[in-house]
């Protein structure tokens, strides 16, 4: 293997063999679908890219020569509809093999990239076109998505180009069709490392959701992702469990790892059957395992015994805290530390446990060498150790991976990159050796009579008790206090909820940690809002969302 990651990345090691620096060295034309795709493709033709298979027994292996063959004929395709250099799409796609075929052609083209999820209404795909002035979108035919896009259509003057995937629609041009009589040859588009590569709709606690602008060194800083914390191995196969409307998949299904030129592994599912998850794993010989904490505390619930799990040899987590008991848990059954890590769309892994050090529980780990990160208050002064605060990152303009901003919109933008700060909302304190440890959302802070109460820290106790499968904490407003501590809790197998388990939950929170944290009220349900990712929806816990 020639590892063509190794052209982009400068690093230096102390004497254990752990990183001690880490730079990105990049042409000013680098471009993902080119130098990456094509390369391999070019090179290592035979060498596998992706294993994708669904529930309904479909498998499909693809090397990385078929993947530039497809893309090389995808952007041929789509250059014959009218998508130029600039141009902005919207692709909403699941977990469909042939979003591995439209990524990289896009980034050829030059055009942008909007995922989006498969959720979509009529009032959020109006709002997508408009907002971002998308020219087309490609979307699946699986579902009621497409309906939404046409619902919408007559009120978006901006959108000309409607392709259909996995089936036929009627206003549709069909992918499958035009894709396969595309040619097969494909003249680079010259880009610069600095024009647009691709845009997220994030959603925020208020108002609608923000439009989180890339150029393409965000593929690029996804190296250190895949290399030094989801610890990719070249020669092996990785699973990252995201739906590809979501920024976590980019982060585990494409760009980091195809830099390490390694294999990742695709399941087109659409509900989370922690058996099957299980099985694939096992099945497939995966090496190395991303989801988050929530698909592990289910795992732990099955008997594991039942799955020969040898081959996975590392395995990460992120989208959520991660409590202890599944920390230990994981690793009692498996060996395998969780190695938990922490970014946002507008970032690349930002706070990580990467390779080769010691994870510590409760710790989202070190700051990640691409960035200068730090934990200040509300004046901007670094906080000592033990002190809660702002997670922040000092702008510099070598800071690949950060957004270039919220898209048409200079006064978030503004905000967000205040004071010589990229403020993330997030707030974390770290210990005297400097792991950082998670609190919670600026906008999910509790302040009850003068207190601070972070939500994972009543969650991390709560779900220590044995009729507690999961929970989420939130705040409901008080007269007296300000806000008061709400959970909500799903119970395990064998328990029903009654008073006196409310009174037995509440009695459990005031001895395990500070009283004043205790929940006030509980609620009982079947199941947490989640998103496709599996991460708990706090604002339609609040009545937000």
């Amino acid at each position: 293997m020639r590892k063509v990651n190794l052209r982009y990345a400068v690093e230096t090691y102390d004497e254990k063999g752990v990183l001690c620096s880490f730079n990105l060295n990049y042409p000013d034309n680098f471009n993902f679908g080119y130098d990456i795709v094509d390369d391999i493709g070019i090179n290592d033709p035979d060498r596998p890219a992706m294993v994708w298979c669904n529930p309904m027994g479909e498998e499909h292996t693809f090397t990385f020569g078929e993947i530039k063959k497809y893309s090389d004929k995808t952007a041929n395709y789509l250059h014959t509809l009218g998508i130029r250099k600039g141009d902005m799409v919207l692709v909403v796609l699941k977990r469909h093999y042939q979003f591995w075929f439209v990524a990289p052609a896009l980034h050829k083209l030059g055009a942008v990239m909007i995922p989006a999820t498969h959720m979509l209404k009529k009032h959020d795909a109006e709002y997508r076109i408009n907002a971002s002035g998308a020219k087309a979108v490609i979307c699946t035919m699986m579902g009621d998505v497409a309906e939404a896009f046409d619902e919408a259509q007559p009120s978006c003057p901006t959108l000309e180009l409607k392709v259909a995937v996995g089936g036929k629609r009627e206003g549709w041009y069909d992918f499958e069709s035009g894709m396969e009589a595309a040619p097969e040859h494909w003249d680079r588009v010259e880009t610069h490392v600095d024009e647009p590569l691709l845009m997220y709709f994030s959603s925020g606690t208020s108002g609608y959701p923000k439009m989180v602008l890339h150029n393409h060194k965000y593929a690029l800083a996804h190296l250190f992702t895949a290399k030094h914390w989801h610890n990719v191995d070249p020669e092996g196969i990785h699973f990252t469990i995201a739906d590809t409307g979501w920024g976590k998949a980019v982060w585990g299904k494409l760009y980091g790892q195809w830099m390490m030129e390694a294999c990742v592994f695709t399941y087109d599912y659409d509900a989370f059957v922690p058996s099957e998850i299980l099985s694939l794993v096992s099945k497939y010989k995966i090496t190395t395992l991303c989801c988050p904490p929530t698909m592990f505390r289910y795992f732990l619930k099955e008997d594991m015994s039942k799955y020969d799990l040898s081959c996975l040899k590392y395995a990460t987590i992120a989208g959520e805290p991660l409590n202890p008991d599944v920390f230990y848990g994981w690793h009692e059954k498996t060996g395998i530390w969780l190695m938990e890590g922490f970014g946002q769309t507008e970032t690349t892994v930002t706070v990580c446990n990467i390779v080769g050090t010691t994870p510590r529980a409760g710790s989202i780990g070190k700051p990640s060498l691409l960035y200068r990160v730090d934990i200040v208050d509300s004046d901007g002064n670094s906080c000592k150790p033990g002190e809660t605060g702002e997670i922040v990152m000092k702008i510099d303009p070598k800071s690949e991976g950060m957004m270039v901003g919220y898209y048409k919109d200079e006064e978030k933008t503004a905000l967000a990159f205040s004071g010589g700060l990229y403020h993330t909302g997030d707030t974390a304190w770290r210990d005297e050796d400097g792991y950082f440890f998670y609190v919670g959302r600026n906008d999910d802070i509790i302040k009850s009579s003068g207190y601070r109460i972070g939500p994972f820290e009543v969650e991390s106790v709560l779900v220590t008790h044995p009729a507690v499968l999961e929970c989420a904490v939130t705040a409901v407003p008080d007269e007296i206090r300000g806000a008061i501590v709400k959970a909500s809790v799903v119970l395990n197998k064998g328990y029903a909820p009654s008073s006196e388990l409310i009174l037995e939950l509440q009695e459990y929170v005031k001895k395990e940690t500070a009283p004043y944290k205790y929940p006030r009220i509980i609620e009982f349900l079947d199941q947490l809002p989640k998103t496709i990712n599996g991460k708990v929806r706090r604002a339609a816990l609040r009545g937000d969302a």
